[in-house]
């Protein structure tokens, strides 16, 4: 009897542990310092929408932001002992340990700026770029064969200043995106109130200004903080921090040219305090796209037409403070929103069909979150 209950125990085991091997993984930064830093790795249960915890990577502090290879084989992170302090931050580079949610760091390389915000991978594997936000810079560091980082090989300062007397008195590098194609890299910059558009050459990790459009101007006072390209590849979003709005852009993929179509509140008529947008994100149907705003603490969500253009489906409370990153994930069913100063991540169900969404099971406690990346 004994025998037989340590072998069905056995085989529960086994069957828990396939089981969870299946799930895909979720990595999520904690951007704090000391203990509380790290970036958490979990498990998703894609049936019922639970994040179940794996593991904790502590050897780095203040994680801001993470990006994962597009082989699966490698993470990079923002690495800060004093998050937007004097000194150059870093880009940490870490191998993917199997499905067990573990990471072996690498190296490091300088972001060569201050309050490093933001990180793209190319899709050859060859490139990462980074946004400096302090210091208003980008860098495009070359990936090594092993997946370490060389010395940055491409650095461009950006310059200006805009409309805020407070927020842009210079340039504020907030994201670089690269496009679908792998072409070009847009970037967006709160502190000037531009879109830069950078040609890549991801093999060399170089970038130089689009002759085609070295940039588009956005409305002065908007504060362009993340961008996004729509599944087409014909559209690009982008959310304005300051002016709370989103603005719809047609994208030419050949020249790698912007055209703005469209500009759409993110909060509701008659709101009077203060809130921020944070980051947006689309279906992968490119049915619905979604943004978040601080200080209303909620999430818009749009329907997106035929021509690209949006039209506003709700703003739901994001049941945390200060939503600042989200994550849809790619069977277009869920979507993860990160509370930053709530220290809380929640998981919604997006209605296929109204494209609203509704909060699933509890709020996952954790310092911080900041950045949220899949790994299927």
């Amino acid at each position: 009897m004994r025998h037989l209950t340590s072998l069905l125990l056995g085989s529960l085991l086994m069957t828990a542990t396939a089981s969870h091997a299946d799930d895909p993984l979720v990595f999520i930064s904690a951007f704090a310092s000391g203990d509380k830093a790290g970036i958490h790795a979990f498990a998703f249960d894609t049936k019922n929408g639970v994040l179940k915890p794996l593991h904790r990577t502590t050897d780095l502090q203040n994680p801001f932001f993470i990006s994962i290879s597009r082989d699966k084989r490698f993470l990079y992170s923002i690495h800060a002992e004093k998050f937007g302090g004097n000194e150059d931050e870093f880009v940490a580079a870490y191998a993917l340990e199997g499905r067990s949610g573990q990471l072996k760091r690498l190296n490091q390389q300088s972001a060569r700026g201050t309050a490093s915000c933001y990180l793209d991978a190319d899709a050859t594997g060859k490139s990462v770029l980074v946004a400096n936000y302090a210091s208003g810079s980008v860098a495009a560091l070359p990936v090594r064969a092993d997946g370490s980082l060389g010395e940055a090989a491409s650095f461009v300062q950006h310059s200006g200043s805009s409309a805020d007397p407070e927020r842009q008195k210079g340039p504020n590098a907030h994201s670089i995106v690269i496009s679908p194609d792998n072409r070009f890299a847009l970037a967006a910059d709160l502190g000037i109130d531009k879109i830069l558009i950078y040609r890549l050459d991801a093999a060399t990790a170089t970038l130089t200004a689009n002759e085609a459009q070295p940039f588009a101007k956005m409305q002065p006072g908007s504060g362009p903080r993340h961008l996004t390209f729509h599944p087409d590849g014909k559209h690009v979003y982008v959310i304005n921090e300051l002016k709370n709005t989103v603005t719809v852009f047609d994208y030419a993929t050949d020249a790698g040219t912007l055209t703005e179509r469209q500009t759409m509140a993110t909060l509701p008529a008659g709101f009077s305090g203060k809130s921020y947008t944070a980051d947006l994100k689309i279906t992968p149907d490119g049915r619905f796209l979604y943004g978040t705003n601080r200080g209303h603490d909620s999430i818009a969500a749009y329907r997106i037409a035929e021509d690209g253009k949006l039209s506003l489906i709700g703003i739901e409370p994001s049941l945390g403070k200060g939503p600042q990153n989200l994550l849809i994930t790619p069977d277009g069913r869920w979507l993860l929103c990160a509370n930053m100063p709530g220290n809380s991540v929640i998981v919604f169900r997006i209605d296929a069909t109204s494209g609203h969404i509704k909060p699933e099971g509890d709020p996952v406690s954790m310092p911080m979150p900041s950045c949220i990346r899949w790994l299927p």
